[in-house]
C-alpha cells in the first residue's frame, strides 16, 4: 500500500505499514541461500582500531595548506623547465654541464641568503626594545599584537591605546 507522500497515513495504515518493514526484516532465509544476519547489539564504544576511511584523511588547516603550496609550486616550475628544454633543444647546445650549472645556480644562491635573512629575522625578534615611558595623571594602556606569516608576506600590526 504505497502512497504519495504529500498525504499523511492514517494511524491504521502507519502501522500496517511498520508491522510490514518489522516482517520484512525479520523474515526467515531460504535454506538454499548464504547469508548470516548479525542481530547483536553493538557497543557504543570498544577496543577496535580505527577504520580508514575512503577520501583525504583528517589534517590540520595547516598541513592542507602546506600541500597545496607544495603541489601549486610544483606545478609553477613546469613552464619554465618546458621552456628551458625547448630552447636547449632549439639551440643544440644541450650540454650537461651547462645544464647542471645553470640549474644549480639559483639554488646555490637563494638558499644561504634565505637562512641568513632567517637568522637575522630571530636574532631581531629575540632581542625586545626597551621602552620608557613617563606619565602624569590617570593612564589607560592597551596593547594589541597580531602576527600573521606567510611564503612572501608578513604582517605585524601593533596597537598601543
Amino acid at each position: 500500500m504505497n502512497k504519495p507522500t504529500s498525504t499523511p497515513l492514517t494511524e491504521d495504515e502507519a502501522a500496517t505499514e511498520a508491522a510490514r518493514i518489522i516482517a520484512d526484516a525479520y523474515r526467515p532465509v531460504p535454506a538454499t541461500l548464504t547469508a548470516y544476519r548479525d542481530d547483536s547489539p553493538l557497543p557504543a564504544y570498544g577496543a577496535a582500531p580505527p577504520v580508514a576511511q575512503p577520501g583525504t584523511p583528517p589534517m590540520s588547516q595547516r598541513a592542507v595548506d602546506t600541500g597545496r603550496l607544495m603541489l601549486t609550486a610544483g606545478l609553477a616550475s613546469v613552464p619554465p623547465g618546458l621552456i628551458a628544454i625547448g630552447v636547449l633543444i632549439a639551440s643544440r647546445h644541450a650540454d650537461p654541464t651547462v645544464i647542471g650549472m645553470v640549474c644549480a645556480a639559483p639554488a646555490a644562491i637563494a638558499v644561504p641568503i634565505l637562512a641568513l635573512a632567517r637568522l637575522f629575522t630571530r636574532v631581531a625578534e629575540a632581542v625586545p626594545d626597551e621602552h620608557h615611558h613617563h606619565y602624569n595623571g590617570p593612564v589607560r594602556q592597551e596593547n594589541t599584537t597580531t602576527h600573521t606569516r606567510g611564503l612572501i608576506a608578513r604582517t605585524r600590526n601593533e596597537h598601543h591605546g
